[in-house]
């Protein structure tokens, strides 16, 4: 596996990238709105890290049921990856999820942090 981003749930999506972005220089290299209500954000430092902002549904505040923080890691069979998942007894929380360019579903660590493990489209070039 490999590191892939780190997502962080956001109240205000526009002060998060200001932050993201003029403090840190960040810069964004993604926008979307997977469905009404949610926005998300991917910056990128241009070297390979990511952040990753969520906006969630309108009826959910920031980090409600997510804990506020996940970290994705990028797999490349996500059918695979649930696979040993099952073996090794770890469970698929929610998912497996398929977007046009990524399949993926969220685990957790012993202490709970959310993991994410992803599969980027290669027909997409895996781009958001």
């Amino acid at each position: 596996m490999e590191y892939c981003w780190c997502t962080i749930d956001v109240a205000d999506p526009e002060e998060s990238v200001k932050f993201y972005s003029g403090f840190l220089g960040l810069r964004q290299k993604s926008r979307f709105s997977p469905r009404p209500g949610m926005e998300i954000i991917f910056l990128t430092d241009g070297k390979g890290s990511e952040i990753e902002l969520i906006k969630p549904l309108g009826n959910e505040s920031a980090g409600s049921h997510r804990k506020g923080i996940s970290i994705g890691f990028e797999v490349p069979s996500l059918d695979e990856a649930v696979e040993k998942a099952g073996k090794l007894g770890i469970p698929v929380l929610e998912g497996p999820f398929v977007t046009p360019k990524v399949k993926f579903f969220f685990t957790a660590d012993p202490d709970g942090t959310r993991i994410q493990i992803v599969e980027k489209s290669i027909e997409e070039g895996g781009d958001r």
